[in-house]
């Protein structure tokens, strides 16, 4: 792709770095910012400038959050006794638009997958297992996507907490084989919450 300025070629390959989006597409939101007023594109700067100087992890869920704690793990309304564990932030979105849930989540930051590379040791399991022994925890829901990395991700941590004297559960089966929680629709997985079933019961199905 030829270019006629340097500076449309920079902007056009920086943006085409973004996921889905190719050197094509690119080209037409950098043809159409440079046909807006100079102050859309500003705003736009400034708003992923300040969004990579500001927004941090959650200390105690590790969710996006403005501040330390975030505002689900603050509000004193959620059932602290109840983790979900979700596999990323979009996971904790989906579930939230459902309000099906009212306890805290955990985010592990992705899935145990060896051919990836990604070991437990990648993850946020330690923290998940270090709130299982300190704190009155009384269930752990399982919600990861119904993928081979995400059964083996539940089975070791519940390997992991198997010890201790709280209930383990998983969302019920109604997210097809294979599904990721942010593209499932909202009754389904609100159902699927609400008619989670006992972890041992997945192992022997």
């Amino acid at each position: 792709m030829e270019f006629s300025s340097k500076f449309i070629e920079n902007a056009v390959n920086e943006i085409s770095n973004l996921p889905g989006i190719g050197k094509k597409s690119a080209l037409r939101l950098v043809l159409f910012l440079l046909k807006q007023p100079e102050s859309q594109s500003q705003n736009l700067a400034t708003a992923i400038s300040q969004m990579r100087l500001n927004v941090n992890f959650c200390n105690n869920c590790h969710n996006i959050s403005d501040s330390d704690i975030c505002e689900i793990c603050a509000n004193p309304r959620r059932d602290e006794s109840i983790i979900c564990v979700v596999e990323d932030i979009r996971d904790v979105m989906a579930i939230e638009k459902t309000s099906s849930f009212n306890g805290l989540y955990h985010v592990l930051g992705g899935k145990i997958s060896p051919v990836d590379g990604i070991g437990p040791d990648d993850l946020n399991i330690d923290s998940l297992v270090e709130k299982v022994k300190n704190n009155e925890i009384s269930e752990v829901i399982f919600a990861l996507g119904t993928t081979m990395e995400g059964d083996t991700t539940n089975f070791y941590i519940y390997r992991q907490i198997s010890a201790y004297n709280i209930t383990t559960s998983t969302i019920a089966r109604g997210i097809s084989v294979g599904d990721d929680l942010e593209y499932a629709d909202e009754i389904t997985l609100g159902r699927s919450i609400t008619d989670r079933i006992p972890f041992e019961k997945s192992l022997k199905g």
